[in-house]
Formats: C-alpha cells, structure tokens, sequence
C-alpha cells in the first residue's frame, strides 16, 4: 500500500529536475499526477519517463489562462486535488546595479505572482485534510551575490504559507514551504557556468550536490499523513549549508 493511494496532485514545474523526480516519486506511491511545463517536448518526455498515472498540461504557471487550462483538465478527468505542489520558478543571477525592470518582472512574476494564483485557483478543487506546498530557496536567507530579486521572490512564500494556513484552517488543508539547497538539475546547467557550480558545491558539508531524488524524497513527506503535524514551515533540504 502506498502512502499516497487513490490521492491527486498537480505539479507545476513537473517536467524536469526536482518536480519531475517528485512526480514519478508520488506515482510510485500511488498517486495520480498532473504535471506542467511551458516546452510540449520536454513535457511529453516527462510523462513517458513517469509511465502512467499521469497528464501533462503545457502552459506557463505565470499565465492565468494556462493556470485556468491545468485546473479546468484537473477538474474534468479528477474533479478533486489532495495534494499542490507549486514548484515553477525562474531565477537569475544579476547584482544591485544591474538589476532591470524585466528582471524583476520575470523573477516575482512567477516565483511570486505564478505561486500565489497557482493556489488561488487549485481551491475549488481541493479536497478538506490537503496538502499545498511550494518550491522556495536558501538564496532568502543566505544572500547570495547577484541572487537578491530571486531570493527576495522566494521569501516571499513562507509569508504566503503563513497566512494561507491561517485561512485554510478550517479545512485543514497545511501549507509548507520546501527550500532546497545545492541540487543538480537541468536548470543548474543554463544559470551556473562550471566556476559557479563549483563555488556552490563548495558550500555543502559533504562536498557535493543533492539529487533531484533526495528532494523528492521530502516532497513525499509533505504530501503523505507523515507529516500531518506540519504546519506553516520553511523546510530547508540543502545537506547543512544553511546551518554554518
């Protein structure tokens, strides 16, 4: 039996790196899965990678119109969401003084404005006992050069998280915040030439990235009763770098 069964979550993002370990790991426990991406190739590889249980939905989590598509398919093939996981989001490096008005603009666009809708309109959908979570970052708290739009993006989600909770309370529906570290993903491999990468690594205690699996691992948690005692928290998944 899995911890999951007979659940339906919807992940946006979920076509590569960290979203797309966390879908096939929820399918493996019994879940079934929509996921998105904004590239129909990259979305149609993660559904044959995930195998079954799944529908992808190409749109863009910064689009209201693409986030009303995702929950108007949810609503048709499901009619019900036990499980969010919000996890599209961008980020860019580029210090004070460089910073323009698109930069700003595509970071809070959907690391904020994307999450926050992403959630507004899952609601109708959602099942009373769910669980919403959402992709934030240590850059919020370790102010890392050239990452302060993005950092200032993601911090703002444990204050969603905060609030919402407070809303859904009666529903018991928990809203968390999962903050990972150092992970090797795709999206790494545009963002970071090879000196950034290795200046990052540096960082962990035990000398290497995490894996896309080692989050999954942790989004499982958040979604499943074993945490249904987690309410309102920013859960760093960075092997310590955020500690010293």
């Amino acid at each position: 039996m899995g911890k999951l069964d007979g659940k339906v979550a919807v992940i946006t993002g979920g076509s590569s790196g960290m979203a797309l370990a966390s879908a096939k790991r929820f399918v493996e426990e019994g879940a079934y899965v929509f996921i998105t991406g904004r590239r129909q190739e990259a979305l149609d590889e993660a559904v044959k990678q995930i195998g079954r249980n799944v529908t992808g939905v190409r749109g863009d989590a910064a689009n209201l119109d693409d986030l009303d598509r995702l929950f108007d398919t949810v609503k048709r093939e499901k009619g019900k969401i036990d499980i969010l996981y919000a996890s599209a989001g961008t980020g860019e490096a580029l210090p004070l003084g460089q910073i323009t008005e698109q930069h700003f603009d595509a970071a809070f666009d959907l690391n904020a404005r994307g999450t926050l809708f992403t959630v507004q309109k899952a609601l109708p959908l959602f099942n009373d006992g769910g669980s919403i979570f959402m992709t934030g970052s240590i850059a919020s708290i370790k102010g890392f050069p050239g990452f302060s739009v993005y950092a200032a993006s993601k911090a703002a989600l444990l204050a969603f998280a905060r609030g919402w909770l407070n809303e859904l309370k009666g529903r018991n529906i928990r809203v968390n915040v999962l903050s990972p570290g150092q992970i090797a993903t795709p999206i790494q491999e545009q963002v970071f030439d090879e000196e950034t990468k290795r200046q990052f690594e540096s960082l962990v205690p035990r000398g290497k990235m995490g894996r896309p699996e080692e989050i999954a691992t942790v989004a499982l948690f958040l979604a499943s009763d074993d945490s249904s005692f987690v309410n309102g928290v920013e859960l760093y998944v960075d092997g310590g770098t955020s500690a010293i």
